[in-house]
């Protein structure tokens, strides 16, 4: 069976995703006949059928992947870590295989709405799961791994974690990118030059958006989280949305002049969102084709970035300086002094004492009570018997609402966590190893944690090697 999607960017050749909001609001018969019109235009190599799409359960999307593929449409399947463990997530790519369904689209995915009765499960953060389908792909499975990426942020925490992460997705097994909302031709840029500039050859497709006043007006307050229109791009659509056809011809042209942008950039496709008309999506096509031998121009009007906003070439933001922590400078001095990452007598001695305690369960217990009582209070443990403060400069990841292990998801806004009202808890892990001069420590790949662990002692399951953390294969 053919995937023209991984054809398409095998070739080199400019193409298009179409992404098919699998929302309750949406009849899934309506799905189908979008996909059935989407399948006639020769430039759309897949549609993107979505899962947990602004934090809400819709359809099946293996079951409106799998009726798109039969009315001519290549599916591209968003597998989000929201509602499944990593047995579960198996599960789903084991039953995608068995129907040749091979794009997925790897995601952390959006943390479920209050009134939503799915209950957030996070068991893998979105390095993780693409880690995994790669195993499964070594394995025989074949698979076709997409994943996202949103160079739209403003603050150098934020945005440098966007990239250092891509990395890591891209080291995991990542075959394309795709990025997040946005309307920022510098921003557009700086991806394609960071990963040039590294030696990284994976394709990108770049976000089009066709913006329509209502979803404008949500997204100017982060509504989905992630996906943030500025102030004067509101304004713009605003003024637009007066005119005789609603606004109906600037919101297509914008979408034409971004991808027209994106060709010239060098990027690999356009993903297409905000429409499922396949008139609208052709028209777009066609003129983006047109405006392509513009495209330097266009770049000049794209630019509805953030006022100040940090940018990684041409720096407009002065980044905040911070001296280091008292305790990560001590505990990282302590770890000098006695190296018990090595095979030196300290980790010999310490490796034989936890191994005569784990054999008492009653010490066991008291030395996590504690373990417990020193890390609660300092780094907010939970307990988890997965220790990785050592690699995450001494910030707990169960601080984390979706306890992610290998980065911030694509919803902070400013250095703001999506789902509570305070800072990612990912700022202060990037300015503490910036201020250790260790940022490209962060690149290295953690683990998902050994969930059977919980409520025991990592001090033992480390020296022991029972626990799940780089360098080791659980």
């Amino acid at each position: 069976m053919t995937n023209p999607l991984k054809e398409a960017l095998a070739a080199g050749r400019f193409c298009y995703i179409v992404e098919l909001i699998a929302s309750r609001l949406t009849r899934e018969a309506r799905l189908l006949e979008v996909a059935s019109a989407l399948a006639r235009l020769p430039d759309v190599a897949a549609g993107s059928v979505t899962s947990y799409a602004g934090g809400w359960v819709g359809h099946d999307p293996l079951r409106v992947a799998t009726a798109a593929r039969a009315r001519g449409l290549t599916p591209n399947i968003h597998l989000t870590c929201v509602g499944q463990d990593r047995h579960g997530l198996q599960k789903t790519l084991e039953d995608m295989h068995a129907l040749c369904l091979e794009n997925v689209f790897a995601l952390t995915g959006d943390y479920p709405k209050a009134s939503d009765r799915e209950q957030p499960v996070f068991d893998l953060d979105s390095v993780q799961l693409v880690r995994l389908i790669d195993e499964m792909r070594r394995g025989g499975m074949n698979f076709h791994i997409a994943v996202a990426v949103s160079p739209f942020k403003y603050t150098e925490t934020d945005c440098s974690y966007q990239y250092l992460k891509l990395e890591k997705k891209i080291e995991a097994g990542a075959d394309v990118a795709i990025t997040q909302v946005g309307w920022d031709a510098r921003k557009f840029e700086e991806l394609k030059r960071y990963l040039d500039e590294r030696g990284l050859h994976t394709p990108l497709l770049g976000n089009v958006y066709v913006l329509d006043l209502r979803t404008a007006e949500k997204m100017a307050v982060d509504d989905p989280p992630g996906c943030w229109v500025s102030s004067e791009l509101l304004a713009a659509v605003r003024e637009e949305s007066e005119t005789k056809d609603g606004g109906r011809g600037a919101r297509l042209e914008r979408a034409a002049r971004t991808a027209a942008l994106l060709r010239g950039l060098g990027y690999a496709g356009a993903y297409i969102g905000g429409t499922h008309d396949a008139d609208q999506i052709a028209w777009i096509i066609r003129r983006a084709e047109e405006l392509t031998p513009r495209w330097e121009e266009l770049a000049g009007e794209l630019r509805y970035g953030v006022q100040g906003g940090f940018y990684l070439y041409g720096r407009a933001q002065t980044p905040r300086q911070r001296r280091r922590d008292f305790v990560p400078k001590l505990l990282d001095r302590l770890g000098q002094i006695f190296p018990v990452t090595r095979d030196a007598w300290v980790r010999r001695a310490l490796t034989r004492l936890f191994a005569w305690i784990d054999r008492r369960p009653y010490l066991a217990a008291v030395v996590e009570r504690a373990e417990l009582a020193v890390k609660k209070p300092l780094f907010g443990c939970e307990a988890c018997g997965n220790c990785v403060l050592g690699h995450m400069e001494y910030v707990c990841p169960q601080t984390c609402p979706k306890q992610l292990r290998n980065g911030p998801c694509g919803g902070t806004h400013a250095g703001q966590c999506e789902v509570v009202d305070k800072p990612c808890i990912w700022g202060a892990v990037y300015e503490r190893a910036k201020a250790a001069d260790r940022v490209e420590s962060l690149k290295v790949y953690i683990p998902p944690p050994d969930r059977q662990l919980r409520e025991t002692s990592s001090w033992i399951n480390y020296f022991l090697e029972r626990d799940s953390r780089p360098g080791t294969q659980r």
